[in-house]
Parts: C-alpha cells; sequence; structure tokens
C-alpha cells in the first residue's frame, strides 16, 4: 500500500465507475465527495457536504475538507485531513472517542434537522425525522 500526499480534484456531475488514485472527486450536483482512501488500501471513501458533515473548501487552486476523514470501519483505520489538495496524516482514535464521535455527529444532525419538534407535536408527528429515515434507508 502507497499512502498518497497529494490529491488533485476534478468537479464532476456523476463519479466515474472507477475511481483514479489521487484523485479527489467533487460533485456540487449530489453534495457529495469522493476519492480512494489516502492510505492506499483502495476503498472508496464517501463524504458528503451538508452543515452536519463535511465542508469544502475551494481557493480557485486547490480544495480543503473540515473536519477530518477518519475511516473508523475500514480495516486500515486512517485518519486525516484534506488540505490546500494535501494529506495531513492524524493520529487514530480509539473506539472510545470513535463512538462519542458518532454520537455527537447524529446529536448535530438532529438538533439541525429538527428532530426534537417530533416530541412536542401530535401523534402523527411522532415517526421517525427526515435524518433518521434516510439513515434507516440506506443502513
Amino acid at each position: 500500500m502507497k499512502r498518497h500526499a497529494i490529491f488533485r480534484h476534478e468537479f464532476v456531475e456523476s463519479f466515474p465507475t472507477t475511481l483514479e488514485v489521487g484523485v479527489v472527486y467533487i460533485s456540487m450536483q449530489y453534495a457529495t465527495i469522493t476519492h480512494q482512501c489516502a492510505c492506499g488500501c483502495g476503498n472508496e471513501v464517501v463524504t458528503p457536504l451538508s452543515p452536519t458533515d463535511w465542508q469544502l473548501y475551494f481557493d480557485g487552486i486547490s480544495i480543503s475538507l473540515s473536519p477530518s476523514i477518519g475511516n473508523w470501519n475500514f480495516a486500515c483505520r486512517s485518519h486525516y485531513f484534506i488540505r490546500q489538495n494535501r494529506v495531513q496524516w492524524a493520529r487514530q482514535w480509539t473506539q472510545t472517542e470513535v463512538d462519542a464521535g458518532r454520537k455527537r455527529d447524529l446529536l448535530a444532525k438532529e438538533q439541525y434537522f429538527g428532530e426534537d419538534r417530533n416530541a412536542k407535536a401530535g401523534p402523527e408527528a411522532k415517526r421517525p425525522g427526515r435524518w433518521r429515515r434516510f439513515l434507516e434507508r440506506f443502513l
């Protein structure tokens, strides 16, 4: 496995079937970014763009993503930032840190997408919120 130090970016409408090594594909239409893991394991990394997920910064020359990318479900468990098309490696998290981060992310989504409003509404509003329905459909 060869680690990547630098990515180049491509803005695309939809993603290619086969991802080129060292390329970050950005679909503004689908508010999603994908690339092969920077560790070289070959896994496809998908990062959704939203106020509660990742943010993309484009300076006209390079891209940066925030927050970091933690591939906790991959065997490699790689953790890195992409800043100005360069990979900056970060330390691996413990499972306790991963679990806390996932809980924090879910809470941020529930707060942003208004999951709590269901508790105050009538019985017909007891159904899961948009984000939870999305997760249930795809996970």
